[in-house]
């Protein structure tokens, strides 16, 4: 049946006669329905649907070579950084189609004596399980690994024997986005996990109330200690370390997406003196770094929005902040992470939104800085705070993910790692450029397409953006991109408030009331792309995923006639209702709540969902989306989809593309992205009228 006016037989979406009340505001909400992944009504509208999309995507010309060309693109053999955990390295790797990278121990950092500790893709046939969390003992003889199924957030840990292979017979579960730390004995470790929720099949119940537990090995999950709780505080949430000389846990918390966190200590060998808080968040965060006797390190913002380290002695007195002491002072780069590496500190910066490394001893001096291949992104720096032997990884969006080794003290870094791929580097380009949003603040862009690029403005381009959680967008690689380019393709990444390019002050504002500033921030990267001629309305597709489908939701019903194709992926759409449901409600200092009402007022006005008018010609529209997205639950892209199909007034096609045995996004199979990254980019290629001649002429069975 046709549920709108236009050309396109999209299944029907009844409408109930559901209304809200929001500060005496009526809001209709006439797809209630959809939020129920389970009912019969759902699960019909599910299915059809998907029948929908498939005959649509798989019907575009040149699809099956778009997914041909990103297999060979991929296959080819990928490895992680070595770290070394006792007498063992450990390292991740990817023979090339592989759809999960397999865990390994080797001798050496070269992989001298290489043997797989585990290979999830012997655990399914569809690589729909997902090793989402490692923790390896002091020793390096026992891994605690947490698995996830079908993209879920949920996570179950086991534990195995490294020398063996084997598993130990308990398993832990109810932990979500978990993680994991040792005690320095290897008996037992730290793990945090929420009650048991609701089963009712749905997926979608609050999660609060997470606790940190002590879990001894050998023994059942019901056996677990209850290292710490605050039912006073049942929107916190927890990550520890043990420090190296194993004296003390730090307990870090939180408080869903705002700034400001807590520091607490136990000491380890008096387990029964209280849990006493260091730090307290006043608005700031602070990350761990390490630790020497009572001389405890952290990077934090209080007081310097872009980042400093600084230094408390737990022998003193507690005074709040005023015993810290600035370490590594604020300077006009944001400071992304530090490392501890033969006992100093190894700090990236954020310059301009690409790494900058320095090193500094503990006291706070200069020492040196590291000459990186080039402009991109650097992580790593794994060796350990007592080794002159580091390893990082080098990337930009034309450069694979290279690896080498650092000796701190020559200051020298030698190549450990490149991979062989199938394309030339050297034919693509990157630039970064700098125009100025709505209100007059200048935003960087990066632009990466094949040489030779003609400004005539037709070239197709992909604007991508998230503004968002204080994520920074850094130069990063990606087979897909390279797919896209080599298609004819622009490649942008638009670096928007919201993010922590910049610090803490760029990310502020754009949250909360001042979130419009992220979606002003991205309609001018695109009307300074068309301005230059880069692209044009008719050649401009928008893309964007989590946080970032909610930017391409508002901005595609904010302008609908700026754009010629649109791409939210697991994206937040629904912003009156997001906080109801699963994690949601920790995202509150991001956007706010429509509980409150001037915070209400502000959702409501930027909402992708309750922003759909009728009468409206939207641009082509593919919506992407799991069933078993436990972060994002899918009903967000359900109502926003039938919402758009309904009140489509032109021509354009509105596709939901809705992947059956995945989640939020991480631990996809690659053969899963594969499928995916064609569908996105013969649907895009198709709406801008971009197809090449080469594509336009494939057969079609």
């Amino acid at each position: 049946m046709i549920s709108h006016g236009g050309p396109y037989s999209y299944p029907k979406a009844s409408r109930c006669n559901q209304v809200d009340d929001y500060h005496g505001v009526t809001v209709a909400d006439p797809f209630r329905w959809l939020e129920d992944p389970t009912s019969n009504q759902t699960t019909a509208w599910i299915s059809a649907q998907n029948a929908f999309a498939q005959r649509y995507l798989s019907g575009i010309p040149g699809h099956d070579a778009i997914a041909d060309r990103l297999k060979e693109l991929i296959d080819y053999p990928r490895r992680g950084l070595p770290w070394r955990q006792g007498r063992r390295y450990f390292y991740y790797a990817n023979s090339g189609m592989q759809n999960q990278h397999i865990l390994y121990t080797a001798s050496s950092p070269n992989g001298h004596n290489a043997r797989a500790v585990i290979d999830l893709n012997s655990l399914s046939t569809d690589g729909t399980v997902a090793m989402s969390a490692i923790a390896i003992s002091w020793d390096g003889n026992t891994l605690a690994y947490a698995l996830s199924s079908c993209g879920s957030d949920w996570q179950e840990w086991h534990i195995r024997n490294i020398e063996t292979g084997e598993d130990m017979p308990e398993t832990l579960k109810w932990c979500k986005v978990s993680q994991a730390c040792w005690d320095a004995s290897g008996k037992g470790f730290y793990y945090y996990r929420y009650d048991e929720p609701a089963q009712d099949g749905s997926g979608t119940s609050i999660n609060i109330n997470e606790k940190l537990y002590y879990h001894l090995l050998g023994t059942q999950q019901k056996e677990d200690i209850l290292a710490y709780e605050r039912p006073d505080h049942k929107d916190w949430s927890f990550q520890c370390k043990v420090t190296g000389d194993g004296a003390y846990l730090v307990i870090t918390t939180w408080s869903g997406t705002g700034e400001g966190n807590h520091i607490f200590l136990q000491e380890l060998q008096t387990p029964d003196k209280p849990i006493t808080e260091l730090l307290g968040d006043e608005g700031a965060s602070y990350t761990f770094l390490g630790s020497f006797g009572c001389l405890f390190w952290f990077q934090t913002t209080l007081n310097a929005p872009r980042g400093r380290v600084i230094s408390v002695d737990r022998s003193k007195p507690v005074a709040d902040h005023r015993r810290c002491i600035d370490v590594i002072p604020e300077c006009k780069h944001s400071m992304e992470s530090v490392d501890l590496l033969d006992h100093k500190f190894v700090v990236r910066y954020l310059q301009d939104a690409h790494s900058k490394v320095k090193i500094f001893n503990t006291k706070g001096r200069f020492v040196q800085e590291i000459k990186l291949p080039g402009r991109g992104s650097v992580a790593g720096f794994t060796g350990g705070e007592r080794s002159q032997i580091g390893y990082y990884v080098f990337e930009s969006y034309t450069t694979p993910r290279t690896i080498y080794r650092y000796n701190i003290r020559t200051n020298e870094s030698k190549l450990l790692f490149a991979p062989a791929v199938t394309f030339s580097p050297a034919d693509y380009s990157t630039k970064q450029v700098f125009y100025r949003s709505k209100d007059g603040t200048i935003i960087p862009m990066f632009i990466s397409y094949r040489k030779g690029l003609k400004l005539d403005g037709n070239n197709p381009t992909y604007l991508y953006g998230y503004g968002g959680f204080f994520h920074s967008l850094t130069p990063d690689f990606s087979t897909s991109t390279i797919a896209w380019m080599e298609l004819g393709g622009i490649y942008a990444i638009a670096n928007l408030r919201g993010g922590g390019e910049y610090g803490a002050d760029w990310y502020a504002a754009g949250t909360g009331l001042q979130k419009q500033n992220v979606f002003d921030d991205f309609i001018a990267a695109a009307d300074w792309l068309i301005d230059k001629k880069y692209t044009s309305t008719a050649k401009l597709a928008i893309g964007g995923a989590s946080n970032g489908g909610l930017l391409v939701g508002a901005c595609l019903t904010q302008r609908p006639e700026l754009f010629g194709c649109a791409v939210p992926e697991v994206g937040v759409l629904d912003m009156l209702r997001y906080h109801l449901f699963t994690i949601g409600w920790s995202w509150k200092g991001d956007y706010g709540s429509s509980d409150d009402a001037e915070e209400f007022a502000a959702l409501l006005a930027y909402s992708p969902l309750h922003n759909i008018k009728e009468g409206v010609s939207y641009p082509p529209t593919l919506v992407l989306t799991a069933l078993h997205d436990d972060r994002v639950v899918p009903a967000h892209s359900f109502k926003f989809t039938a919402a758009l199909q309904a009140a489509q007034a032109g021509s354009a096609p509105v596709v939901i593309r809705i992947e059956d045995n995945a989640g939020h996004g991480a631990g996809k199979p690659t053969a899963r992205l594969i499928e995916e990254d064609a569908d996105r980019w013969a649907f895009i290629l198709n709406a801008l009228d971009a197809l090449p001649a080469t594509l336009k002429s494939e057969k079609k069975a």
